[in-house]
């Protein structure tokens, strides 16, 4: 898992990841805002992600229980804004604009 994050980060030689594989692209933010979130909250079971597509931008949603907001929120926001930080830069590579909410 953290070596395909690594490779989509660093823009891999091996494998050229252009237009054909956006979809796969999208799926694997998923899978990475999945993994982080449910290391963080205490009932990883009850995780579960969800992605919206719009017209310029896609979200990924995050649905948890309430108890576990917290921690995936973290103090004065700071976890959620570095989850957001990594998917809109993995995003970019992408050429597309992913938000990250986290649904009540």
């Amino acid at each position: 898992m953290i070596k395909k994050l690594l490779r989509f980060f660093t823009g891999s030689t091996e494998e050229n990841r252009v237009a054909d594989s956006h979809v796969d692209g999208l799926h694997e933010l998923e899978s990475f805002v999945d993994y982080v979130v449910k290391s963080l909250v205490d009932s990883p079971d009850s995780v579960r992600i969800c992605s919206v597509e719009g017209n310029n931008e896609n979200v990924i949603q995050i649905h948890c229980k309430k108890e576990d907001i917290g921690k995936i929120v973290g103090k004065k926001g700071k976890t959620i804004m570095a989850i957001r930080s990594l998917v809109s830069g993995a995003a970019g590579r992408l050429q597309k604009r992913v938000a990250v909410e986290v649904v009540d």
